[in-house]
């Protein structure tokens, strides 16, 4: 029988990347949320996704502002996941950043980051599918990316 449980489970059996999604609220202070339902979309144009929950405090915020950063998280940076995954409190109390395209909060450390406008936003049950365009990037060949795997962290291994 297909229960939500069963469902989650099977997807979690699934490796992902973790990538925090980065902004800022009205009065200029970072916001950020953990997520591993990222995507890239198209090459031209530039397309990326990723797909926040309905019930997620820190969207409506991001969907504001209108402009984004996906920061992809690299192996070592588990609290910087935790610490955005929790809602509310200053997310931002130990994460250390920089201010990068429409001054939305680079990540420091990240494998790779991506600068982004929102170009549409599409209802998909429980989630949303937040398209954005790419409007500046950089990545960092030498860092690893972190990874999400039947619901623990994880890195590439070495071959």
């Amino acid at each position: 029988m297909l229960t939500k449980m069963a469902f989650r489970s099977t997807l979690g059996h699934f490796p992902s990347g973790v990538v925090a999604v980065t902004s800022r609220d009205a009065h200029g202070e970072p916001v950020g949320m953990a997520v591993s339902s990222f995507t890239s979309v198209s090459l031209e144009p530039p397309l990326v996704a990723f797909l926040p929950s309905k019930s997620s405090s820190t969207f409506p915020i991001i969907a504001r502002r209108g402009t984004f950063c996906v920061n992809v998280l690299a192996v070592g940076q588990e609290d910087i996941c935790r610490a955005l995954a929790v809602p509310g409190g200053d997310k931002f109390t130990r994460v250390s950043w920089h201010p990068g395209s429409h001054d939305d909060p680079v990540l420091d450390g990240v494998v790779a980051w991506l600068g982004c406008t929102i170009t549409s936003v599409h209802d998909a049950g429980d989630h949303d599918i937040v398209v954005g365009h790419v409007d500046d990037l950089a990545a960092d060949g030498s860092a690893d990316p972190l990874l999400f795997f039947r619901s623990q962290y994880h890195h590439v291994a070495a071959a």
